[in-house]
């Protein structure tokens, strides 16, 4: 990034299927995967809207299309809003860890289930051990897994990927027992990161993309204050009198 022999070099990917829409065309800025340094330029990236995906760092970069949105909540400022306060009480019987991130047959085996219940036939589906370790481990970044677990039975409910640096996590990715879905598992996910970066003194945990009009994308709202990326700079998500709000198209608060 920039023109010194010292950048990092920054690619831009021919066009491909969006994962988000099935009519349209994607592309992405690529971080160089194959330079040492890139572990030193992650945070970086991170702050400039950036994202990974197992060793690929990536952010969308698609013609007439600026529906993704980096987003990132400052922990010391969020405070649970009536609905996240409910999924805390619901989950009050959950154990939370951090541990290493590691594929093993528990872990493997949710995530499977997740899959074939979440995005059947969409490619995904067949994942295997080889699968989760590139996707989501990777080979350069210290990531950890918070691991949701019922209290007595110790029984796996939910997994977030995440990432750390410096300054901040990042939730990578989470994946949890589709059964109970009952739970909110992945609004209970990001409520514990939220609390693990507080507890470290870290300053946001980065949400990747909200996505204007996809429904899937769409609990990233939750999470307030948030703030976005416009190209440039962070900024708090405010109308023009510079009132805190909620991305468009929001309704009443949902249940997690």
């Amino acid at each position: 990034m920039g023109g010194s022999d010292d950048s990092l070099r920054l690619f831009r990917t021919a066009p491909h299927p969006c994962g988000y829409f099935a009519e349209r065309e994607a592309r992405d800025l690529v971080l160089d995967q194959r330079d040492p340094r890139l572990p030193q330029f992650y945070p970086m990236a991170l702050d400039w809207g950036f994202r990974r995906s197992g060793d690929i760092v990536y952010r969308p970069s698609c013609i007439g299309c600026n529906a993704c949105v980096a987003v990132r909540v400052p922990v010391a400022a969020f405070q649970p809003d009536r609905s996240q306060r409910r999924c805390l009480r619901r989950n009050a019987d959950m154990d939370t860890r951090i541990v290493q991130a590691e594929c093993n047959e528990e872990r493997l085996a949710l995530y499977q289930r997740y899959l074939a219940a979440r995005h059947p036939g969409g490619g995904m589906d067949g994942h295997g051990r080889h699968e989760f370790e590139q996707f989501l481990i990777g080979s350069w970044n210290d990531s950890r897994f918070l691991e949701l677990r019922e209290h007595g039975s110790h029984r796996l409910l939910a997994v977030a990927v995440t990432d750390r640096v410096p300054d901040a996590l990042s939730a990578v990715y989470t994946f949890h027992e589709p059964e109970a879905v009952q739970r909110g598992l992945g609004t209970l996910a990001i409520l514990r990161q939220i609390e693990w970066a507080r507890r470290e003194g870290r300053s946001h945990l980065y949400l990747g993309y909200w996505i204007d009009g996809h429904r899937k994308m769409d609990y990233k709202r939750r999470f307030q204050p948030l703030e976005r990326f416009d190209g440039r700079a962070w900024r708090p998500w405010t109308d023009e009198a510079g009132r805190r709000q909620l991305p468009p198209h929001v309704g009443d608060a949902a249940a997690c």
